[in-house]
């Protein structure tokens, strides 16, 4: 017999409004620090209100950040899977002289908000299925491929996956113990680790020195059957590059993502190009320019073909968020009102964006005259 005590309180079982996780701009709160190796921490992010995060395995995001009063955005790869839909995680090497990555680790403490951009990213294992697949990683470049294994495990998927990370010393190897559980209870889960140098008082039975075509071919004999997912410092992703191609492997068949602090060659690069296009402007008639209009402020510009978009809003003094310059991250997106742009982007946008008007502003060229909504 059922009594008016044993039933529950009908507030208690009101349903959760769960939101899902598209890209934009959103304001996150740190619920976990997590010590991975001695310079290296995971921090754990959830919305407050419930928020599902879904996302490709292998994407990433960008944090806004204000670091002694100037905006800063950088981007980073998520570590977790989506299969955990409600927060997701960021796992950030200390870099010696980093801004974003000493700040995290220094300052991100649980209860801590910011605001994040994304997901966004190509380098994904949904979007290029695989019955078997090889990853390599070094060093904080495993975040990635890490979401990637995660995701494959917890789906219970049949495919075939070989994991070759490369470390300076076992104290150095990020994940260790979740890999070798992954590793211990799966038969299609395999994981190879690489340390540079053993230094005295470490115990350690795996591969030294650094990852070679030997090494490769031991880890992975069927290495040219595979889709290879690779992730870590560019001489890194290089010499894995040549390795693969000494073997007569189908380069279509290999994905990368580079990863870390903004490299400072890329905004000298920058700052070169905006000066060789300052003095293409002065030598061409006013016929041959590009007229670049911001309807939101109603600023307008004339520019030099070959000159982009976030170039003109810099001329006219309109700050558009820009995190990495190449068209990976996603930040500097706009809308165009009208014209037409040439864009060479990195991954940093969808297609429903593009289909939608936005383009990536630091890699979008007016072909003509445009309006941009900003």
């Amino acid at each position: 017999m059922t009594t008016s005590a044993s039933i529950p309180n009908s507030d208690a079982f009101q349903p959760v409004q769960t939101q899902t996780w598209v890209n934009g701009r959103h304001v996150m709160r740190c619920v976990r620090v997590i010590d991975e190796t001695w310079d290296v921490k995971t921090f754990v992010f959830a919305a407050e209100q419930p928020l599902m995060f879904f996302f490709k395995p292998g994407q990433f995001v960008t944090l806004e950040l204000e670091i002694e009063g100037e905006q800063v955005m950088r981007s980073y790869t998520i570590s977790s899977s989506p299969s955990v839909p409600y927060s997701f995680s960021l796992t950030i090497k200390k870099l010696p002289g980093g801004l974003v990555s000493s700040w995290m680790h220094d300052h991100m403490q649980q209860g801590d908000e910011l605001v994040v951009h994304g997901p966004v990213g190509r380098f994904n294992v949904i979007d290029y299925p695989s019955d078997k697949y090889l990853f390599l990683s070094g060093g904080v470049g495993v975040t990635p491929l890490m979401s990637m294994a995660r995701w494959l495990f917890d789906t219970n998927s049949d495919a075939n996956v070989v994991f070759a990370h490369s470390a300076r010393t076992p104290r150095d190897i990020i994940y260790r113990r979740e890999l070798d559980h992954m590793d211990s209870r799966v038969d299609n889960f395999t994981i190879h680790t690489v340390a540079e140098r053993v230094e005295i008082g470490q115990t350690w039975n795996g591969y030294r020195g650094f990852l070679d075509i030997d090494k490769l071919n031991m880890i992975c004999p069927d290495v040219l059957e595979r889709e290879v997912f690779c992730c870590g410092p560019e001489p890194y992703m290089r010499a894995v590059r040549d390795m693969l191609k000494s073997l007569g492997f189908d380069m279509a068949r290999y994905h990368e993502e580079s990863f870390g602090e903004i490299p400072a060659a890329a905004e000298e690069q920058a700052i070169e190009q905006a000066d060789v296009a300052q003095e293409e402007h002065e030598a061409l008639e006013a016929s041959d320019l590009h007229s670049v209009e911001f309807t939101e402020t109603g600023k307008s510009v004339r520019i030099a073909p070959g000159e982009t978009i976030h170039a003109a809003a810099t001329k006219l003094g309109l700050h558009i968020p820009k995190a990495c310059g190449m068209g990976i991250c996603g930040t500097c997106r706009v809308k165009v009102v009208s014209g037409d742009v040439a864009m060479e982007h990195n991954g940093g946008i969808t297609d429903d964006e593009i289909e939608a008007g936005d383009v990536l502003s630091c890699c979008s060229v007016p072909t003509g005259n445009v309006q941009i909504e900003y």
